[in-house]
């Protein structure tokens, strides 16, 4: 338990936090990770819906990804960042937002890969901003593949609203070859910040 502030009604009050959060061991709680529910609280004294926003561990070792939900400019303990760096074959990320951490859950059961979906995103902003100038700073997240030719499901905030958007797949195989082309474009050790402003790095 910790304490929390209601956003709307400022009243303090204990919540509930999973600071560990193994979906093989409680399976359940990846569906509430992938729908935002393990993160969201009720007021009791107004009814509110509050975001919790903490320090959390992501661990799926069936499928071998950690994804550390860091927010603001929280450091992983380097004695846990150093252990992990000794896995084999998994993928270690570090985030700062819930909704990026979803998205790397999302992202990594389609089997896709997050640097391909980064370039991916880059590649949409540039070839829609001739009809959405707006897309350009625009945080794109992918939700899911869908029909047979497994479109790109994106979504994005756009004047106020939500535009949900499909991409063909090929947009993401053409990220792909991108990235193959450029083999300087890399990780850092241990938990990555895989982001736009990772791919803004590299490419320009």
């Amino acid at each position: 338990m910790e304490p929390a502030s209601c956003s709307k009604c400022h009243q303090q009050t204990q919540i509930d936090v999973c600071r560990s959060i193994n979906v093989a061991l409680d399976p359940e709680l990846k569906a509430r990770v992938r729908d935002g529910s393990l993160f969201v609280w009720e007021c009791p004294y107004c009814g509110n819906r509050n975001l919790a926003l903490y320090q959390t561990l992501y661990h799926d070792p069936d499928t071998k990804l950690m994804v550390w939900l860091l927010p603001g400019d929280q450091e992983p303990p380097k004695a846990v960042a150093e252990a992990v760096k000794e896995l084999d074959g998994y993928t270690l990320r570090r985030v700062r937002e819930v909704g990026e951490l979803i998205e790397k859950v999302n992202i990594h059961d389609a089997m896709l890969d997050d640097k391909v979906m980064e370039m991916c995103k880059w590649v949409i902003r540039r070839e829609m901003s001739g009809k959405m100038p707006g897309i350009m700073d625009a945080p794109i997240k992918f939700l899911r593949t869908e029909g047979a030719d497994n479109e790109l499901v994106m979504a994005f905030p756009l004047d106020g609203q939500m535009q949900v958007v499909n991409i063909g797949f090929n947009v993401y195989e053409d990220a792909r070859g991108i990235l193959s082309r450029n083999p300087s474009v890399n990780t850092d050790e241990g938990f990555s910040e895989i982001n736009a402003e990772w791919v803004e790095k590299f490419f320009r």
